[in-house]
């Protein structure tokens, strides 16, 4: 079984910092591609960015130049703005032991940036 939890989210002004981590425990043997989702009030959820086991990276164009995702999978925030409030969600697909397809959601982490 996988595991995933999310930490790092909280208060902050607006143009404030946050990174939020994510943590993928069990039995994994690899893991292919990471990504951070993210839902505000009464929006849908969106794909906010993603890494793959090889470091490519992709954005969605309103946290180009203000969000970094690195590997194992962490997400700096920067120049945070009141839109970016929501709930965020760690996504992690991979294979584990035995060579079984996997893909985990954490339970999330809320950000709220204050005007």
């Amino acid at each position: 079984q996988v595991k995933v939890v999310e930490s790092g989210g909280g208060l902050v002004h607006a143009g404030g910092s946050l990174t939020l981590a994510c943590l993928a425990s069990g039995d994994i043997f690899s893991l292919i591609h990471m990504d951070w989702y993210r839902q505000g009030p009464g929006k849908q959820r969106e794909l906010v960015a993603s890494v793959s086991s090889r470091g490519s990276t992709n954005y969605i164009d309103s946290v180009k130049g203000r969000f970094t995702i690195k590997k194992p999978v962490y997400l700096q925030m920067n120049s945070l703005k009141p839109e970016d409030t929501a709930v965020y969600y760690c996504n992690v697909r991979g294979l584990r032991i035995g060579s079984e397809e996997f893909d985990a959601w954490g339970q999330g982490t809320q950000v709220t940036v204050s005007s």
